[in-house]
């Protein structure tokens, strides 16, 4: 079970020195735990009180209010992006000033470099003293760049995750708040969507934003040291880069245009999941399950085609990274040998650092920037487009002057959609007061349920009125549960009255059905609980109605769902008597309870067709059967059998039935508790990643055949780049000849060197640029290919799989796999197996040259290597574990979401939208306590 301990951990940054905070020691109690064994959620921090979830949330969702007031006033769409920047600019510029700095160490670091080799070339230009100052200056600017960095990547990212955090928190609460026209324009697979996908674009684009101002920044002053070095020749290498920067920002528009179809696509496939697992018993009995596995794979294969394309332009960015500072080089010295200039070692290896630290930001993390910012783009459009439906007024249920608890509706006709020519209830009119019991009978169609919706403010009228005075208790035609135990269902948050509870228990039959439970009222029920029947679901409606001790009492068919005996009984024992004394309204198709009742009012076609008392119809010779007989001849369509089709287009049509939002209508000594919502954590492994798992993952996306070619470009994409840096160090040597008198120009066999030199380096340049954009693009096609494999064979597992399983699995959790991580698999996973192996092999590569340049050099680097690996282990055991937490605890939320817009309307009637706004705070206090140690 998700559980928190109540003594939660003091998060040691608060009390961190400025070494602890610089080096991020404040970590290091947590490594040894890790270290020592497994990582339980009671070891992670608590977290930080400004970063907490709802104080994030209210300061966010203040700007946002008033920048859609702003907009109101200037007739002007609001903007997202705008409320944003509002609340974040100043932390976020202040930490920008790291990447100011970060990026000044890198381009001093050449600088400090050529003196060094000036001295070993020639130790008359600089002295033996002078050097050591430059190699103490090389070496502080190494040490600032990876203090610098680190906390730059640190701070950024806690800045992305309060904007996420923000942004989760007002998504959820918007949806609690949507009105049911609202609900009509959205789905819950595309609010899991948002809460899944779109806000963690956040995390990466607070961290490679600045990059697009101090990218040009640092070009410029790259461009003038390179032009104190080698002169004009240097502006054929930046013109590669311009070049370079104008087809990124063409991949900019293009991957936003991408970003935008993809969301879409992701949306559907979600959504028309999410149906699917909620009607999987029907989907079972009807044998549907081939075709529902055939409708989710070519929604699947619209949405993978533009995943491949917006995979293969990051792939191409990252291909930039590898190849464009050698074109740049390679340019450069072509430019510069054209010119007759000549060139020295020192000015080889200045430039080259130059370039390659204009490589980083330039071809790396600038069009990271450009990525990141058009998907964090469309992600806010999205959200704004979600924050800016309209929400459910409040319903206005205090008591009028005289305390008279009343229900009136009179004239009262709406429309659920105004373009529609005629009207979803049309002038009905009645008055229900204390003590009296109204049944509203018609045929399927009628507008019941509709009218429990109007009086619970769901329905606004267009013409007439309606006025309720009271405190309203909701039991909805399809029982809702949520998880938690049966007890805490019933409670509903109010405080355990063991003698009232127990009346309630037997006045709604539940007698029998707790002795049966294990745990009595102790069985945690609802999503992964122990499974009940729909009569049992329905009782236990019943009961925390009853238990609410409300005014007013809306009943949408209860009775439909249990055997005539305990119909009998709960009409019986709850109705008549435990609400003898309050106004109840009860929708029932059992019309053998309507000499019962106080009133009847029959419904036929959204418009009243007769009002009175039964008696009133026996003497007036009413027949109140008749609008059954007729109107149950043509029931409500439904799809042809063998036919499967979305079980519901919106949340309107796949979420139980209508409901409210009632604010301020309790009193305030009401004696409430917090709803005990018990999401249940799921299970995940232990211990390394083994190499079974890597091969299957590679396997899934491509044959052996494909994968030993992968392999073989990827080695010679790497010996081509090394050899291009070691020609051009074989290439300058020749010009140092030259330059010293050692060769002459005008000789042959000097001038056929000379060619040589050229042809060999432009060969090598041509190989890296050909091998290394050919490594990305079938790294990027065999991985996204796998996500296709990975996420049909998942598809196919859990349509196939028993009812059981979805007993006892939420629903939350299941869409987790189909959201969050088949999106990871899409995403991130080829880019960072892609980063991973041209870092690995240039790693490789780089210490290869140098220790067969200087065997001496493999004294450090073999128990450095040793370090560093060890330290890795290390490292993993503790991030490894953290990180499975996290994703296992991701699926309670997702769970609680799917569970909370089933029964979204019933939490507003007993307004317990605070209740449960806090269940998910604790939840993702939970997910942000990992991430924070992340």
């Amino acid at each position: 079970m998700l559980a928190v301990s109540p003594e939660v951990k003091t998060n040691p940054l608060q009390k961190a020195n400025f070494c602890s905070r610089l080096f991020v020691w404040w970590l290091n109690p947590l490594f040894k735990i890790g270290h020592k064994r497994k990582l339980e959620p009671d070891d992670m921090y608590s977290v930080l009180p400004e970063d907490r979830s709802q104080h994030l949330g209210k300061e966010l969702q203040r700007h946002w209010d008033q920048e859609v007031k702003r907009a109101q006033k200037d007739a002007q769409e609001p903007s997202l992006m705008k409320a944003v920047i509002k609340c974040y600019w100043k932390s976020y510029l202040i930490w920008g000033m790291f990447t100011f700095l970060e990026e000044g160490t890198r381009v001093v670091q050449p600088i400090f470099l050529g003196k060094m080799i000036s001295y070993v070339e020639n130790s008359n230009s600089v002295t033996l003293h002078e050097a050591y100052c430059y190699s103490a200056g090389l070496s502080a600017c190494v040490l600032m760049w990876a203090v610098l960095h680190h906390l730059y990547f640190y701070h950024m990212q806690r800045v992305g995750m309060r904007l996420r955090v923000a942004l989760c928190h007002m998504i959820y609460r918007k949806a609690l708040r949507l009105s049911s026209p609202a609900m009509g324009k959205t789905t819950t697979g595309q609010i899991v969507n948002l809460l899944s996908n779109d806000v963690n674009r956040f995390d990466q684009v607070t961290m490679f934003l600045h990059y697009l101002w101090v990218g040009p920044l640092q070009a410029v002053t790259v461009t003038a040291l390179l032009w104190m070095e080698i002169g004009i020749s240097c502006l054929a290498g930046m013109a590669v880069l311009i070049i370079l920067l104008l087809f990124q920002s063409c991949f900019g528009k293009l991957f936003s245009s991408l970003r935008s179809e993809t969301s879409a696509l992701t949306d559907k496939r979600i959504r028309t999941m999410n149906e699917i697992i909620t009607g999987i018993r029907t989907i079972k009995m009807n044998a549907w399950e081939k075709s529902f596995i055939d409708l989710i794979t070519r929604l699947r294969s619209k949405e993978i085609s533009k995943i491949l394309k917006s995979s293969y332009l990051r792939g191409l960015n990252l291909a930039s990274f590898f190849t464009v500072s050698k074109i740049m080089i390679f340019v450069t010295f072509i430019t510069n040998e054209l010119l007759d200039n000549w060139i020295i070692a020192s000015q080889v290896f200045v430039v080259v650092m130059l370039f390659e630290a204009l490589r980083f930001l330039s071809t790396l993390y600038f069009p990271m920037a450009v990525e990141k910012v058009s998907e964090a783009v469309i992600s806010l459009r999205r959200i704004k487009n979600f924050l800016s439906l309209d929400e459910i007024p409040q319903l206005n249920t205090q008591l009028p002057s005289d305390g008279e608890m009343m229900v009136d509706m009179q004239d009262f006709t709406a429309f659920w959609d105004e373009e529609l020519d005629s009207p979803t209830l049309k002038g009905i009119s009645f008055t229900v007061r204390l003590g009296e019991l109204l049944t509203v009978v018609g045929p399927v169609g009628a507008g019941k349920s509709s009218l429990l919706r109007a009086l619970l403010g769901e329905l606004p009228p267009s013409q007439g009125k309606v006025s309720v005075h009271g405190r309203i208790a909701y039991v909805s035609q399809q029982p809702w549960v949520f998880p938690g135990t049966v007890r805490s269902n019933i409670l509903f948050g109010k405080k355990y009255e063991e003698e009232r509870y127990e009346e309630v228990i037997k006045a709604c039959a539940l007698e029998e059905d707790l002795q049966n439970l294990k745990e009595k009222d102790l069985t945690v029920i609802g999503d992964g609980g122990t499974p009940l029947s729909e009569g049992q679901k329905a009782r236990v409606s019943l009961a925390r109605a009853v238990y609410q001790d409300a005014d007013i009492y809306l009943l949408d068919d209860p009775l439909s769902a249990v055997d005539p005996r305990v119909s009998r009984h709960l009409f019986e024992q709850c109705i008549r008597q435990a609400l003898k004394e309050k106004i109840t309204i009860l929708v029932t198709h059992q019309l053998q309870y309507l000499k019962d009742a106080s009133q009847i009012l029959i419904l036929k076609d959204d418009k009243t067709v007769e009002r009175g008392t039964y008696s009133e119809f026996l003497k007036s010779g009413v027949d109140i059967f008749s609008p059954f007989e007729k109107g149950n001849k043509q029931p409500a369509s439904s799809p042809v059998l063998g036919t499967p089709t979305l079980m519901s287009e919106s949340l309107v049509q796949s979420l139980p039935s209508p409901r409210p939002s009632l604010k301020d209508a309790a009193p305030e000594d009401q004696d409430t508790e917090n709803i005990q919502v018990t999401l249940p954590l799921e299970d995940y492994l232990e211990g390394k990643v083994g190499f079974k798992t890597y091969k299957s993952y590679f396997t899934a996306g491509a044959g052996w055949p494909v994968i030993t070619f992968l392999i073989l470009v990827n080695i010679t994409a790497q010996v081509a780049y090394i050899l291009q840096d070691w020609w051009l160090a074989f290439w300058a040597n020749v010009q140092s000849d030259l330059y010293s008198g050692a060769l002459i120009k005008e000789d042959v066999d000097t001038m056929i060197i000379l060619n040589w030199c050229l042809r060999v380096y432009s060969g090598l340049t041509v190989s890296t640029i050909v091998f290394g954009i050919t490594r990305s693009l079938l790294i990027i096609y065999i991985l996204v290919n796998s996500s296709q494999t990975w996420h049909n064979k998942i598809l196919e597992s859990i349509l196939r799989a028993s009812v059981l399983f979805f007993n006892s699995n939420p629903i939350g959790r299941i869409l987790n796999r189909f959201s969050k991580d088949i999106g990871h698999m899409d995403d991130l996973l080829p880019l960072i197996f892609l980063d991973f192996i041209q870092a690995f092999l240039l790693v490789i590569g780089v210490v290869g040259v140098m220790v067969a340049v200087i065997p001496w050099i493999a004294i450090p680097v073999i128990p450095l290597g040793i370090a560093f690996f060890f330290l890795q282990r290390y490292f993993s055991e503790t991030s490894r574990d953290i990180k499975r937490l996290e994703c296992a605890t991701r699926s309670p939320v997702f769970s609680h979401l799917a569970s909370s817009l089933r029964g979204l309307w019933t939490i507003r009637a007993y307004k317990a939208e605070q209740s449960f706004r806090s269940c998910l705070m604790h939840t993702r206090t939970c997910i942000q306590r990992l991430g924070s140690c992340f």
